[in-house]
């Protein structure tokens, strides 16, 4: 993996280890300049409303957590060097157990992403999240 590469997968594992931390203010950082769209669902763009919509929508557990790990797999980034863009594909499966639920994959997906080059260092332009397979969501979603 070239330098680039790797600084565009270690923002997208940022993003979900922030989400499994229940910080979503450090989320909503994540894509300050950015949108953010969970497909079938509203585009939201910058740090407050994407923080907005996490915190309205993820529960979050006595341990401040929404008690998940996302595992992303399947990383594929394309780079463009000329342009200073990229855009990455890769695959997540959501686990979660809870005190109501055992520990289980509560959903699997997609993340698209797309990235710039700016002031030294690569950012989230724009993210869709398009869940494929959905399983016991009852302590996730509020």
């Amino acid at each position: 993996m070239t330098s680039d590469e790797q600084a565009i997968a270690n923002l997208i594992n940022t993003a979900a280890a922030r989400t499994d931390d229940g910080d979503f203010a450090a989320v909503g950082a994540l894509f300050a300049e950015a949108s953010f769209a969970v497909a079938g669902g509203p585009r939201v763009t910058g740090s407050d409303e994407v923080t907005a919509l996490q915190s309205g929508s993820v529960a979050l557990h006595d341990d401040g957590t929404p008690r998940t790990h996302h595992v992303v797999s399947n990383l594929s980034i394309w780079v463009d060097d000329d342009s200073r863009t990229a855009r990455a594909e890769s695959r997540f499966t959501a686990f979660q157990a809870t005190e109501k639920l055992p520990l289980q994959p509560i959903a699997t997906g997609a993340y698209i992403d797309e990235f710039v080059h700016d002031a030294g260092e690569w950012r989230f332009a724009s993210r869709l999240v398009r869940t494929v397979l959905a399983g016991d969501l009852s302590q996730y979603l509020i």
